[in-house]
């Protein structure tokens, strides 16, 4: 295969990706007119679902623009030959192959952040304020972006630099050591992003003394639960959204509620929330996925190790000079089929996860907390109510509320 065939493959897969995303999104879009399921018709007064359609339509239609756009400066920089343009940048800046790279991604990244900056400030400040979701000043807005840019680019970089050093000192082999750092980066991440990460863009606090925390603790009790750290975090800040996590293992698990869950719902549908949330924990969900991400990077790190010592990977992006940084890039793209594949899988095995988590919650407490709960935060949310099924096996990480309201009032 020469340059120029590998290059029109890139493209292909480039296109081919944007077109199937765009057949589902218009899949989806054309059920917002649905009525909602029979589980779910009591959920809103038509007034409210009109505003649900609304939402949807207008958020779909906006999706379509940044979506487009986003597709159009990928490909234009494509044709004009726009990574080697700053492949001759950064090496006009430096000669050590870990600083090219970080420059590198660097100026991509950075270019990509300015151009998402005007869609991200519309989707929050002018949409989700519409709809009445957005808490967030914009000094909170700006805050955010330069924290994530400088965590991205401490351990993002950090990595990068510590992978290309790896390879530049074992070559093809590079793939057995990048493994072990990506595994032990992942696990410590598991254990700590709660106390590391989010503190530096939420205040968490232990949930105070009362009837809800006293309930939380009996029930966690009941199903031989170490309940040592209910955490508080406050999402109100930024957003009327209310969620739930739990993260880490062993003494360093920990549940964290949102501020507006706990104004949104009853203390029996928190309850039930925390449940669903043990469940997770007892059925062993938090080490599978784990153990399937870190296997999953392993098989990538492994093909990866045979194609970045090939030219072409360089010389399709226009580059004749091969590199760590060009290679990856090519690698990304070329390899998205097989990691679209693993993503199916993952999705499919996250909304498995979901259902048993919700049967746990129903054998160890009750049926009715969690679905009065889970209605409640999807009419507060404005959510999809009839994705198409597509739309759902591709995207979907949990059921669609339907489906799992129906498996807990009616097991099988």
């Amino acid at each position: 295969m020469n340059p120029q065939t590998l290059f029109l493959l890139i493209i292909g897969l480039l296109v081919v990706n944007y077109l199937f995303d765009l057949l589902l999104g218009y899949l989806n879009a054309k059920r917002f007119g649905n009525k909602p399921p029979s589980a779910l018709a009591d959920l809103y007064d038509p007034e409210q679902y009109q505003k649900s359609q609304e939402y949807k339509r207008v958020t779909y239609r906006f999706g379509l623009l940044s979506g487009a756009v986003s597709f159009a400066a990928t490909l234009i920089f494509f044709l004009v030959d726009g990574f080697a343009w700053v492949d001759a940048l950064a090496r006009s800046w430096s000669d050590q192959e870990i600083v090219v790279a970080l420059l590198f991604f660097g100026i991509i990244l950075a270019a990509s952040s300015i151009l998402s900056l005007p869609f991200s400030y519309y989707r929050t400040f002018v949409i989700e304020e519409r709809f009445g979701f957005n808490k967030t000043t914009l000094k909170t807005f700006v805050l955010d972006k330069i924290k994530g840019a400088f965590i991205g680019a401490l351990i993002g970089g950090g990595l990068l630099a510590l992978l290309i050093w790896i390879y530049q000192q074992t070559g093809a082999n590079f793939w057995w050591y990048a493994w072990a750092v990506i595994t032990g980066f992942s696990v410590l991440m598991n254990f700590f992003y709660t106390r590391l990460i989010v503190p530096l863009f939420n205040k968490q606090t232990p949930l105070k003394e009362g009837p809800l925390k006293d309930r939380l603790e009996a029930y966690a009790q009941t199903v031989g639960f170490t309940l040592s750290n209910i955490m508080v975090i406050d999402g109100s800040k930024r957003s009327t959204r209310a969620n739930a996590y739990f993260s880490g293992f062993g003494r360093q698990k920990q549940v964290t509620l949102y501020d507006t869950l706990i104004d949104d719902l009853e203390e029996d549908e928190v309850v039930a929330v925390l449940a669903h949330e043990i469940g997770h924990y007892k059925c062993n969900h938090i080490p599978i996925n784990l153990v399937l991400g870190i296997a999953t990077t392993g098989l990538t790190l492994f093909i990866f190790s045979l194609l970045i010592d090939n030219p072409l990977l360089s010389e399709a992006l226009g580059v004749g000079q091969p590199s760590f940084h060009l290679g990856l890039i090519a690698f990304g793209i070329l390899y998205s089929p097989l990691s679209e594949i693993t993503g199916l899988f993952m999705n499919y095995l996250s909304r498995v996860f979901e259902f048993q988590a919700d049967a746990y919650a129903v054998k160890t407490f009750e049926a009715l907390p969690l679905v009065n709960g889970l209605k409640k935060l999807a009419k507060k949310n404005l959510s999809n109510l009839s994705p198409h099924p597509a739309y759902v096996f591709v995207h979907y990480s949990h059921p669609p509320l339907d489906q799992r309201i129906n498996a807990m009032l009616h097991p099988q």
